[in-house]
C-alpha cells in the first residue's frame, strides 16, 4: 500500500511548476489533486467525483503543463467548462501555474467576445484551450480550431454542463478528437448520463472520489431570517450593518431585480454592482475583477451570471430571494466556504415560504439555524464601536497638536469645555452616517414576524398589501392608467406631494413601481401621477396604515428620498413645458370630455 501525499514534493512536477505553488502559498495537495496527479502524470483517464472549491483545477492542469511539448504551438490540450465565467477562471489558473514557464500560452474561448480575437490568437498558436462547448463548436464548424494535436481532454463540471443541455454538444467535441486522448472528467454528482459519456470516451479510468457527508459545503454557516417582502431591504440594510464580511454576493431571481437592489443599495450608501446576462462580457469581466481586488465589496447576481463565479474574498453569501430549487441553493452558497475556508449563508424567507426552506434543509441534509433580525439597539452599537475603534485609531497614529490649538480657540471663544467641543464635533462627524440607527420596520410588522410560526405548512402570515375596499376595485377589462375614467379613481383618493421630479429623472413609471413594490400598494390602486421640475404628485387611496405611510417617506425614486406629504392644493409655480394636449398628458376630466365630443353621431354644434 503505498503512502498518503502529503506534500507536492512527493508528486512528480518539475521544480518549476514546484516553486509557482510555494509562491502562491500551496502548502499541501487536497484530496482531489493528491488522487488526480499521479494518475493523469502517468498517462490513464480519470473519473474524478469531487465537489466545487476542492482544488480541481489544479488537480489537471498542474499535469497537462508538466507534460506539454514546448515546440509545438498546436493545442495540446482541451478544457471544457459550462460557463464563460469558469472558462476565464481556468485559464486564469493555468497561466499562475505557468508564472515559470515562458513561452506558455493558452486561449478562453466563449460566447460573447469578439471571434476575431479569439481567431487572432489561434493563428499565433496556443498550447491549452479553455472554452464552453457553444463556442468551441463554431470553430469547429469554421476549421478555425483544430483538435488533430490534442493530448489531453478535460471535463470540468459534466453535471452542470448536463443540466445546461450541452452534454449531446460535450459528446460531439470528443468525437472530433483523436483516439489516443487522455481525458480527465470531473463532476460532482454522477447521473447516469454523466456515466454514459464516461463509458463511451474514457479507457479504463481511475476512479477518484472524494466523500462528502453533505451536498453543501461543511464550512458554511447557514442562516435564514424571517422578513415580510415589504420589509426584505430594509432587513438586508440591517444585516449589511452588523455582519463582519469581506465581500458578499447578494442572489436574487431575476435580471430587473440585480440592477434594482443594486441601486437602491447605491441609495442608502452601500457601494454594489449588478451581475446579469445582460451585460456585455467587458463590463462582467470589469465587475467581477472589481470584486475579486477589492475595489467592489457587494455584487447583487442572478444564478445564471454567478454560475462559475469563483471569488476567494466572497465571506458572506445572503438568498435576498429564496430559490425554487435546493440545487439552486446549494450552487449559491457554494460561492463562499472555499477550499475549506469558512464562509456563511443567510437566506430570507417570507411567512409563506417556509415550507421552502425545509425542501431546502431536507436536500442538504442539514438544519438553517434561525437568526433573528439585528435590532435597533444592536446597530446602534456596532456604530458606536466603529466609531469608537476610529477615534482610538487617530489618537494613536495621528499628529494632533494643530487640532488641540483649534479645540482650545473654540473653548476660548465659545466660552464651553473641552468636552462641550467635543460632543459638538462627534455629532458632525457622524451626521452624514447617524450613530443612532433609525428603525425602518413597523414594530407591529416585527411582532408579526415573532408570532408566525415556523411550521411546514408554509401559511401567509404576512400583513396583505393595502388596498381599498374591495367595492373599489377597478372592473377587468378596465382601460389602462392613462385613458381610465374620473370614476375609476376620482372617489375615496387623497392626492400626495413627494419630494422627485422632472430634474431628477422620474417617470411615472418609477414612481408607481417604488411605490407598489415598497408599500405594497397594488398598481391598480395608485391613481393620477403628474410629474413637475422638483417634485410630483400622486393620488393614493384613502385609509393608508401610518406604517405604510411612514415607510414611503424613506423610499427613494432615482436616489431622491420622496418624503411623502399630503398635497396642499396649491398651483404648482413650475409645470411642465407646453406641449400638444394628447389623451396621455390629459387629466381624467379633459379625457372625459374629449372621448364625448368624439362619440359617434355627435355633431360640432352639440359642443
Amino acid at each position: 500500500m503505498s503512502s498518503p501525499i502529503e506534500h507536492f514534493e512527493q508528486l512528480a512536477l518539475s521544480p518549476a511548476l514546484l516553486k509557482t505553488l510555494q509562491e502562491l502559498g500551496y502548502e499541501a495537495p487536497t484530496p482531489i489533486q493528491a488522487a488526480t496527479i499521479p494518475p493523469m502524470l502517468e498517462g490513464c483517464d480519470v473519473l474524478g467525483q469531487a465537489q466545487t472549491g476542492t482544488g480541481k483545477t489544479a488537480a489537471f492542469a498542474l499535469p497537462i503543463l508538466e507534460k506539454l511539448d514546448w515546440n509545438d504551438r498546436q493545442p495540446q490540450a482541451l478544457v471544457l467548462t459550462p460557463t464563460r465565467e469558469l472558462a476565464i477562471q481556468v485559464a486564469e489558473a493555468f497561466q499562475s501555474y505557468a508564472r515559470h514557464l515562458p513561452g506558455f500560452h493558452v486561449l478562453p474561448i466563449y460566447g460573447g467576445q469578439s471571434m476575431t480575437l479569439q481567431l487572432r490568437h489561434l493563428r499565433r498558436g496556443v498550447h491549452v484551450v479553455v472554452g464552453t462547448p457553444g463556442r468551441v463548436m463554431d470553430h469547429l464548424r469554421r476549421e478555425t480550431l483544430s483538435l488533430a494535436t490534442l493530448r489531453t481532454v478535460v471535463l470540468d463540471e459534466a453535471d452542470e454542463m448536463l443540466r445546461m443541455g450541452f452534454i449531446d454538444d460535450v459528446d460531439w467535441i470528443l468525437e472530433q478528437t483523436p483516439a489516443t486522448k487522455q481525458v480527465a472528467l470531473f463532476s460532482a454528482t454522477m447521473p447516469e448520463p454523466i456515466r454514459r459519456v464516461a463509458h463511451r470516451h474514457l479507457r479504463n479510468p481511475q476512479e477518484v472520489r472524494i466523500e462528502t457527508r453533505t451536498a453543501t459545503v461543511a464550512t458554511v454557516r447557514q442562516r435564514y431570517c424571517q422578513v415580510g417582502v415589504q420589509h426584505k431591504l430594509d432587513a438586508l440594510t440591517r444585516v449589511l450593518e452588523v455582519e463582519d464580511a469581506d465581500a458578499i454576493l447578494i442572489f436574487v431571481r431575476t435580471k430587473v431585480a440585480a440592477t434594482e437592489l443594486a441601486e437602491r443599495l447605491e441609495a442608502r450608501g452601500y457601494p454594489s454592482a449588478a451581475l446579469h446576462g445582460d451585460m456585455t462580457q467587458a463590463l462582467r469581466e470589469k465587475t467581477i475583477d472589481q470584486l475579486r481586488g477589492g475595489g467592489l465589496d457587494i455584487l447583487v447576481a442572478t444564478d445564471v451570471a454567478a454560475r462559475g463565479l469563483d471569488v476567494q474574498r466572497i465571506s458572506h453569501v445572503i438568498n435576498y430571494d429564496i430559490p425554487y430549487d435546493p440545487e439552486a441553493y446549494i450552487h449559491r452558497i457554494g460561492r463562499t466556504g472555499r477550499a475549506g475556508r469558512a464562509g456563511d449563508a443567510i437566506l430570507f424567507v417570507a411567512p409563506r415560504e417556509i415550507r421552502m426552506l425545509r425542501t431546502i434543509e431536507k436536500a442538504t441534509r442539514q438544519p438553517v439555524e434561525k437568526m433573528p433580525l439585528p435590532t435597533q439597539e444592536a446597530i446602534t452599537g456596532h456604530r458606536l464601536a466603529q466609531f469608537k475603534q476610529q477615534v482610538s485609531e487617530v489618537l494613536s497614529s495621528q499628529e494632533l497638536e494643530f487640532f488641540q490649538q483649534v479645540v482650545a480657540e473654540i473653548e476660548r471663544e465659545q466660552e464651553v469645555s473641552s468636552h462641550d467641543v467635543a460632543t459638538a464635533l462627534a455629532y458632525l462627524a457622524q451626521r452624514d452616517r447617524p450613530l443612532q440607527f433609525e428603525d425602518t420596520i413597523p414594530k407591529d410588522a416585527e411582532r408579526e414576524r415573532e408570532r408566525s410560526r415556523d411550521d411546514d405548512r408554509g401559511r401567509d402570515r404576512e400583513r396583505p398589501p393595502f388596498r381599498p375596499d374591495r367595492e373599489e376595485r377597478p372592473p377587468r377589462g378596465g382601460e389602462r392608467r392613462d385613458a381610465r375614467s374620473s370614476s375609476d379613481f376620482s372617489s375615496n383618493k387623497t392626492r400626495y406631494r413627494i419630494e422627485v421630479g422632472r430634474e431628477h429623472g422620474a417617470t411615472p413609471q418609477n414612481i408607481m413601481g417604488a411605490i407598489a413594490n415598497e408599500a405594497g400598494i397594488e398598481g391598480r390602486y395608485i391613481g393620477r401621477i403628474e410629474i413637475y421640475d422638483d417634485y410630483s404628485t400622486v393620488d393614493l387611496p384613502d385609509g393608508m396604515p401610518p406604517e405604510i405611510f411612514q415607510h414611503l417617506k424613506r423610499v427613494r425614486v432615482r436616489q431622491q428620498m420622496l418624503n411623502i406629504s399630503p398635497f396642499d392644493g396649491a398651483e404648482p409655480d413650475r409645470k411642465r413645458p407646453a406641449r400638444p394636449r394628447t389623451e396621455r398628458t390629459m387629466g381624467d376630466r379633459e379625457r372625459a370630455e374629449r372621448r364625448e365630443r368624439k362619440r359617434p353621431g355627435r355633431s360640432p354644434a352639440d359642443s
